[in-house]
């Protein structure tokens, strides 16, 4: 009888400081991903993609100045882009060039889960959930509807014309529409090159298919060449990001003065500020 009871209060001893064990543990571990930011994971370039960092609620992001321009742009965009490209990919290279976008901190801004859409269908379902609004005074031109509205406070005080003046063409693309400009001015020759970092010159003229910023609803092509015109876009989140692609402009919600904070570089070039990616 004392075995007995001698074995059972030593396997009660042992369950008791096995529990102790896992419970601190826990507690270690829990402290660890808690006083760890998530996005500090994505904000390192080396990694090959990152996943499921989102945070619980929609909140305005502050970017953490101890980061670099380029670990803050990336943590910035890992709210919004599930995986990042790994550095040197094709998707990283696209990202360069049009990811601005994807700090956008508007929820209700929709932002594709990838870089690329492969095609027509998929194209098509990304933009069937875009909650779109009309451009004043535009045939044809519709953009995600803060874009929109943004762009008609800006011409209700300032006229700029579109590049074309085709909605169409100027506005939200199709993916049709984006490989018909695509083949207008490259191949898929152009297109092997780019994929493998030989060219990039192109992507200031046009996107690769299922690229463009026109197809998130969240770029239009204008003729705005004055300082006022540039100055009332920017004012209202207008920018322009595609290096050297003039009329191109992009809608990314935020003050002027915020960009630097989430990693963007200002590039002047022969007069025309650009605002492009740290990667």
């Amino acid at each position: 009888m004392q075995r007995v009871l001698r074995k059972t209060t030593l396997i009660t001893i042992v369950f008791f400081i096995s529990f102790i064990l896992v419970a601190s543990g826990g507690i270690a571990y829990q402290r660890l991903f808690t006083n760890t930011p998530q996005v500090n994971e994505c904000a390192n370039p080396d990694l090959r993609s990152c996943k499921d960092i989102s945070p619980a609620v929609d909140q305005p992001l502050t970017p953490d100045p101890q980061l670099n321009n380029q670990q803050r742009f990336l943590a910035a965009i890992a709210y919004n882009l599930p995986i990042i490209p790994q550095p040197g990919t094709f998707e990283y290279i696209l990202l360069r060039a049009y990811g601005a976008v994807f700090v956008n901190q508007e929820p209700e801004i929709q932002l594709p889960q990838k870089v690329i859409l492969a095609n027509e269908q998929e194209t098509e379902e990304f933009q069937s959930t875009l909650m779109m609004t009309k451009v004043d005074g535009i045939n044809g031109c519709y953009l995600q509807q803060p874009a929109a509205a943004a762009l008609n406070k800006v011409r209700s005080l300032i006229n700029i014309p579109l590049k074309s003046g085709y909605g169409s063409g100027d506005c939200t693309r199709t993916f049709a529409t984006n490989l018909r400009f695509w083949r207008k001015y490259a191949n898929n020759q152009t297109l092997e090159k780019v994929r493998q970092g030989r060219e990039t010159a192109i992507l200031g003229i046009v996107a690769p298919p299922g690229t463009s910023q026109h197809l998130w609803g969240l770029a239009i092509d204008l003729r705005a060449y004055s300082p006022q015109q540039r100055q009332a876009l920017n004012q209202n989140g207008w920018f322009q990001t595609v290096e050297k692609d003039l009329p191109h402009w992009t809608y990314i919600g935020l003050p002027q003065e915020d960009l630097p904070l989430f990693g963007f570089r200002k590039k002047v070039i022969r007069g025309v500020t650009y605002w492009i990616t740290p990667i």
